[in-house]
């Protein structure tokens, strides 16, 4: 069956790019269609399980690249439902990167100081707050103490976590179900709903084409609630204005698809993609030297042995964060918490042969409780490329839910390397010495590398050869149509970058309003924020 609408703006997509201007249009009069390829579901259906069809595997999706495997969210509320939220604004350095092309790669009207005030809005909207040392978890606590021992600094982080709700639980990947983690379901998305938008889940949008009025037709297929390799019905909706926040992931695959009915993209959709310079290492402590060496202690003798008691990432060392050192030498440390199942399969053993299975393996998930996983974030290279893409969606599905095969290619250049080698030396410094525990970084022979933040396949700038959108987000050649998610950001940041997608969403607000009103939308820009009094509950959509 194929169904026809029309609306004033289609959004793609519910994270942060796209529940916050999907909150903002609406509350300024227009009629707003938000479609989400992945289920709706609030907080009491998010499983404290593995199982298949759980919300772990409904609400994430894993894509499997050439050299570089993306881990997202597939749901209303996009990453926002599976991130750690950890909300820490990018150093200013960031936004003078230079990077591959060997120039300023951010348009010259955003630099730190002209986005500072979009943060504070998104800040306040969440909230983010930072947090307190009394309420940092086990393992925060232990690798500050390493950090100390090793003459670093280490600081806690701020977070979008109401640390009073919060219980500790350590499935907040798989949905905060205690409305303690400030996902887009308590602020912007329910706000949105209460001023007349519609959010239409399990809608995946496969292209776009031009309307005879010079406007856009967004045409989608309905997924199977169960079967995500499954597609149903069929159907197309008009609109003046359309931005597709579908993530970095999706986002370029969505354009390149569109180019017969839209015509020619720019050279840089689906290109210079960013992992955000992601790395991992597992760190399996010795209990014994946690005592002796930190002096640390829990209730019955025990050191640490506490990997699963507490939240997600709490602590991080930001000393690699200094606008002097050489670009890609710049990084930060972050304490993280990665649950088991895809936690446990991807992480290897340090000093074994074969260090992902076997023997040494089994030995190493036996003492669970004993690790810490580093988390890096540095600065690559840009060197993402997006091939042709798939028939439908933004991958080949492999299973029922969660996993697929991608067009993403992903070779890491010299620069790069160097970056993540620094990180993984200043690992080891921090966490080998004096005996504390064991080091092996997540090495690329498995899936190759892999990315929680990917970034930059569709990114704003100021030269046309090298950024697919305009400084206001709207897509070359292609007026009306806006990018605001994860691959606009130019390039890797050093830190977790959920706020900063957020904050360039915010102020390209403004821009799409101004859009939307030349091509006879009857909308105005506020700039009123949500109070967070209600929450998104899940309607019964048609079509």
């Amino acid at each position: 069956m194929t169904s026809n609408a029309s609306t004033d703006v289609v959004v793609i997509g519910s994270g942060f790019g796209g529940a916050i201007p999907a909150y903002h249009l609406a509350a300024g009069g227009a009629r707003v269609v938000v479609l989400e390829r992945g289920p709706w579901l609030s907080s009491e259906e998010f499983d404290h399980d593995f199982k298949l069809g759980s919300s772990y595997t409904r609400i994430f999706d894993f894509t499997v690249g050439d050299g570089m495997s993306v881990l997202g969210g597939n749901c209303v509320g996009g990453g926002s439902v599976v991130y750690f939220a950890t909300m820490p604004r990018a150093p200013r350095f960031i936004f003078e990167r230079q990077g591959s092309i060997g120039r300023r790669m951010w348009p010259a009207a955003i630099t730190r100081a002209t986005l500072d005030p979009w943060y504070d809005r998104v800040c306040e909207s969440l909230p983010v707050t930072m947090q307190s040392w009394d309420k940092v978890p086990y393992a925060g606590g232990l690798f500050a103490a390493a950090c100390a021992h090793a003459g670093r600094t280490a600081n806690p982080v701020p977070s979008a976590v109401d640390v009073d709700k919060c219980t500790n639980c350590n499935w907040m990947m798989a949905g905060c179900r205690f409305d303690a983690k400030r996902s887009l379901l308590l602020n912007y998305l329910p706000a949105a709903l209460a001023h007349g938008a519609e959010i239409r889940p399990l809608h995946e949008v496969q292209h776009l084409s031009r309307t005879d009025d010079g406007g856009y037709r967004v045409h989608y297929r309905v997924v199977d609630a169960e079967d995500y390799r499954i597609l149903h019905d069929s159907g197309t909706i008009d609109a003046k204005i359309v931005i597709v926040a579908a993530g970095a992931g999706a986002t370029p695959v969505i354009l390149q698809r569109s180019e017969p009915t839209l015509g020619t993209m720019p050279t840089a959709v689906g290109r210079y993609f960013s992992g955000n310079g992601e790395r991992l290492n597992t760190a399996v402590f010795d209990d014994d030297r946690v005592r002796e060496v930190l002096g640390l202690s829990r209730p019955g003798g025990k050191g640490y042995d506490a990997n699963q008691i507490g939240r997600g990432p709490t602590v991080a060392t930001w000393d690699r964060l200094d606008g002097n050192l050489p670009e890609y030498e710049r990084y930060s440390l972050e304490q993280l918490f990665f649950p088991l199942g895809l936690g446990t399969i991807l992480a290897q053993v340090p000093d074994a042969q074969p260090s992902w299975f076997g023997l040494a393996k089994k030995d190493m998930l036996r003492r669970w409780q004993s690790w810490l996983t580093l988390f890096t974030m540095s600065e690559d290279d840009n060197e993402g490329v997006f091939g042709p893409p798939p028939a439908t969606g933004n991958a080949d599905r492999i299973s029922q839910q969660m996993l697929g095969r991608g067009p993403l290619r992903y070779r890491p250049t010299a620069n790069t390397l160097r970056g993540w080698a620094a990180a993984d030396a200043d690992a080891r410094d921090i966490l080998e010495r004096d005996g504390l525990a064991r080091v092996m970084p997540w090495t690329n022979d498995v899936v190759g590398a892999y990315t929680v933040h990917p970034l930059s396949s569709c990114r704003i700038g100021d030269d046309p050869a090298t950024s697919a959108l305009d400084d206001r987000h709207e897509l070359r050649q292609h007026p009306g149509i806006f990018v605001t998610d994860g691959s606009a950001v130019p390039g890797a940041l050093t830190v977790n970058p959920a706020l900063t997608i957020a904050a360039l969403a915010e102020r390209a607000v403004p821009g799409i309003v101004r859009a939307a009103q030349e091509r006879g939308i009857d909308v105005t820009y506020h700039g009123s924020l949500p109070d967070g009094t209600v929450t998104a509950v899940p309607q019964v959509v048609a079509g």
